[in-house]
């Protein structure tokens, strides 16, 4: 059992999706047709990917005895060839309030599942079987790391808490040396930066299996 000051929840996934949404909403006449960071992807596309990953990790809960072996058969589909493939999609003519408002409802989705869910609940990952905890820190990371993205798209600046970022790197990335600063430690983690004594990574994961 990990100790309570360390774990994280489904209300670490409310707070960090609120905290991004403020974030992203503040954005002056935002273009989401621009290029998301160093992504491929465009803001749009990269908000629905983040919409997407949060509702798609919520549906494995919704089910009494989560798969741990494949994904759940949804029906995926990309508006273009490179761009992401995922289950929801919004309305275009929404704009930024629309896309995050979907956000909003997928990480609410999610942060209800994770709550509800027996502890001992194990689902399938790309990356390995794992708990509403497991769950938890990667809906963070990848929300954290996605409104990075947009906010480079959008010139906004994006500084999420140090102490929410130290917890999702002790989950996910035990193959990490901390650094002095948990936000710059993730981005590089991430493939995001480099630092002074550390290039960027050009491939990264993390391991989301749970501990015992």
């Amino acid at each position: 059992m990990r100790e309570a000051d360390t774990a994280v929840s489904g209300e670490d996934v409310r707070r960090v999706v609120r905290l991004a949404v403020e974030t992203l909403r503040r954005a002056d006449a935002p273009d989401l047709e621009s290029r998301a960071g160093t992504l491929e992807w465009t803001c749009r596309e990269t908000l629905e990917h983040l919409a997407d990953d949060l509702f798609t990790y919520a549906a494995r809960f919704g089910l009494a005895k989560p798969p741990t072996s494949a994904l759940l058969p949804f029906r995926t589909r990309s508006d273009r060839s490179g761009g992401p493939a995922n289950v929801v999609s919004v309305e275009p003519d929404a704009g930024i309030e629309g896309h995050l408002l979907v956000l909003e409802a997928c990480g609410g989705l999610l942060a209800s599942a994770l709550l509800a869910a027996p502890s001992d609940t194990v689902a399938y990952h790309v990356f390995g079987p794992s708990d509403p905890e497991g769950f938890a820190a990667m809906a963070v990371v990848e929300t954290l790391v996605h409104t990075h993205d947009v906010s480079q798209g959008l010139n906004l600046r994006w500084s999420p808490p140090g102490e929410l970022c130290e917890r999702v790197l002790d989950r996910l990335f035990p193959h990490v040396v901390p650094g002095a600063d948990a936000w710059q430690t993730l981005l590089w983690a991430t493939g995001r930066t480099a630092l002074p004594d550390r290039p960027r990574l050009t491939e990264w994961r993390w391991y989301g299996t749970r501990r015992v």
